[in-house]
C-alpha cells in the first residue's frame, strides 16, 4: 500500500523578536516550534554538564509562502 508523501521540503523560515530576532534558517516539513538554546557559563560544572537558555518560537500560520515566520513566544519558559 503507497502512502501520499506529506513532507514540504526545506524552506526558509526567519524568526521574529526574542533573541534571535532576524535570524534566518532552512526549516522541513513546517514544524510549529522551533527552539532556541544559547549555552550559559556555568562554575564548577561536573564533567559532562552544561546549562542552556531556552526560547521558543511559534509558527505563524497567516504565512503560506517562503520566508515562512516564527514569533516569539514571551510566555514559554
Amino acid at each position: 500500500m503507497e502512502t501520499a508523501d506529506t513532507t514540504t521540503g526545506q524552506e526558509t523560515a526567519v524568526l521574529d523578536g526574542g533573541p534571535a530576532d532576524g535570524l534566518r534558517m532552512e526549516v522541513a516539513d513546517r514544524p510549529q516550534v522551533i527552539q532556541v538554546t544559547y549555552p550559559c557559563q556555568v562554575e564548577a560544572a561536573p564533567n559532562g554538564v552544561r546549562v542552556d537558555e531556552v526560547y521558543v518560537y511559534r509558527r505563524d500560520y497567516a504565512v503560506t509562502s517562503e520566508p515562512l515566520r516564527y514569533g516569539f513566544d514571551v510566555a514559554s519558559p
